[in-house]
């Protein structure tokens, strides 16, 4: 069973949580530890994020990420490389987060046949488009058992929800806004009917909530209307203030607690 599918089956009783990172920042060697690290420290699940020139779905912090990463010399290649080093040693679900031009310049079955080989479980790709998904992508991951991750946000109507859900597996990234990544002190009401409403369509996926974690009251905002949360950009300023995966996630939830 694909580690993704099989977190979720068995932890229906309780909240998952996930956190991203950017590969090759604030180091180009960090990926490995980050990685060992937050799984040593309990996180479920892990997006880790390949660098583009133009990350169009992400805020200032993950920007400035993804330029610090590429100046690190970061590509995919040696991302993969360097997943591929701590296969035997990680046991929860890997996640790669990025573009589409970099997947389509390393090629669609070389990433899919490298994600297998480097022990990751799935993919998001936030400019894939679902015609493009159905027709080209998913034929692929499906051989090689991998997941994509579709997100939807406020403006996806219910048909489209519901297509999706349909016709993915894994679980649904619900980006908590149509805006980019970044952090939030509160969940507006709108936001919050938003939650309430798509938690009461009763899909077939599980879905995680993203964009805008930060403390608690987001923090608990999203738990309650979904099987969990990802976290990304206040862990990535966490983790470029300290070099230190182990400090971050320390100061994290200390943020996540008040």
């Amino acid at each position: 069973m694909n580690k993704i599918n099989q977190l979720f089956s068995s932890n229906r009783d309780r909240k998952i949580f996930s956190l991203y990172f950017c590969a090759g920042c604030p180091e180009a060697d960090i990926t490995g530890p980050v990685i060992k690290t937050l799984e040593c420290r309990g996180v479920d699940m892990i997006e880790v994020g390949f660098p583009f020139s133009d990350p169009l779905a992400d805020g200032p912090v993950i920007q400035n990420a993804a330029t610090v990463a590429l100046k690190n010399g970061m590509t995919l290649t040696k991302l993969f490389s360097q997943l591929a080093e701590i296969k035997a040693d990680v046991h929860i679900p890997l996640i790669l987060m990025g573009y589409l031009n970099v997947v389509m310049h390393y090629g669609i079955e070389a990433f899919f046949r490298s994600c297998v080989e480097s022990g990751v479980s799935g993919a998001i790709i936030p400019d894939l488009t679902f015609d493009d998904y159905e027709a080209v992508v998913k034929p692929v991951a499906d051989r090689y058992d991998v997941r994509v991750i579709m997100m939807i946000t406020p403006e996806t109507s219910e048909e489209r929800i519901r297509y999706i859900d349909s016709h993915t597996d894994g679980f649904i990234y619900m980006v908590s806004s149509a805006g980019t990544t970044g952090t939030r002190q509160s969940f507006d009401d709108g936001r919050q009917a938003y939650f309430r409403r798509i938690d009461a369509m009763q899909l077939r996926n599980p879905r995680m909530i993203g964009f805008g974690i930060s403390n608690r009251q987001t923090l608990e905002s999203a738990r309650q209307y979904a099987a969990g949360t990802i976290i990304g950009s206040k862990f990535v300023t966490l983790l470029n203030e300290t070099h230190d995966a182990d400090r971050a996630l320390d100061l994290l939830q200390d943020a996540l607690s008040s």
